[in-house]
């Protein structure tokens, strides 16, 4: 593996492990309440009492920023949870099934990819309501069709190899190689792709909380916080500043970690 890429790994660990630190911390400890407004101290910059500042209620920043890291890496990782898991299944079902089985689920995965994840989230919106759990859900459905397509070239190229074919000539059944020879093998690929599509969940939960159908007001997001923020830009951009940089720093990291990981896994491969 290059040092590029080991570059890319550690600076992507460290900038992932410093949000989900954040994260983690708010917790145990934020400064203030991060839903408690304090009028007469409306957008104030950073000071000794708020370190970064307050917004336009008043509400202290650096406490809605770290639980709106919380907001952030749940969506993206239980969306990811959503996609993997349900694409993991229907992507082992086509490749090993084969036939009309296999063409059957892979038309419905081209179906699904033609709804984006905020046309989905309008869809799911109407009948239980926007929400961070409607984000999760709608994000992990409209990301199912690429875990599915990943895994099922896997276990295409897979099950022509020595070792599963000297499986099933030893009598192991679908399952048994399906468990023990075949995903093992897949785990390495979805674990890059998954590094990958956290980020674009994340960005999805702020483009959906920014119109409205993710995480409903009080509560901190940050895709939230910048559309609370555009009215105030021209007085204060501080507002926009912090949580588009939250977004930024967390989508690099993963972005720098996935890219790292596939390099690693490719020069491996090339072995």
């Amino acid at each position: 593996m290059s040092d590029r890429h080991h570059a890319g790994i550690r600076v992507g660990l460290g900038l992932t492990s410093v949000i989900t630190l954040a994260a983690i911390a708010s917790f145990i400890y934020t400064p203030y309440d991060p839903l408690a407004m304090d009028v007469a101290a409306r957008l104030q910059g950073p000071s000794t009492l708020h370190l970064l500042g307050t917004d336009h209620y008043g509400r202290d920043l650096l406490s809605r920023m770290l639980v709106g890291a919380v907001t952030s890496l749940s969506v993206g990782v239980a969306a990811v949870l959503i996609a993997l898991g349900a694409g993991l299944g229907l992507g082992m079902l086509a490749g090993h099934g084969g036939g009309w089985l296999d063409e059957g689920l892979m038309r419905l995965m081209d179906a699904l990819y033609g709804f984006p994840a905020v046309l989905s989230a309008l869809l799911i919106a109407a009948v239980a309501g926007p929400g961070t759990g409607v984000t999760m859900v709608a994000i992990g459905v409209a990301s199912i069709p690429i875990f599915a397509r990943l895994t099922r070239g896997e276990v295409l190229k897979l099950r022509t190899e020595e070792f599963v074919l000297a499986g099933r000539a030893l009598g192991a059944g679908d399952l048994a190689l399906l468990g023990r020879h075949i995903l093992p093998n897949c785990i390495p690929p979805l674990v890059i792709q998954s590094t990958a599509a956290v980020p674009l969940a994340i960005l999805a939960e702020a483009g959906l909380s920014y119109l409205g159908l993710g995480t409903q007001p009080p509560h901190p997001s940050w895709g939230l916080m910048l559309k609370e923020a555009q009215t105030f830009l021209p007085v204060d951009p501080w507002l926009s500043i912090l949580p588009g940089t939250g977004i930024a720093i967390t989508v690099l990291g993963f972005n720098l970690l996935g890219d790292g990981l596939r390099g690693r896994f490719n020069s491996g491969r090339a072995i």
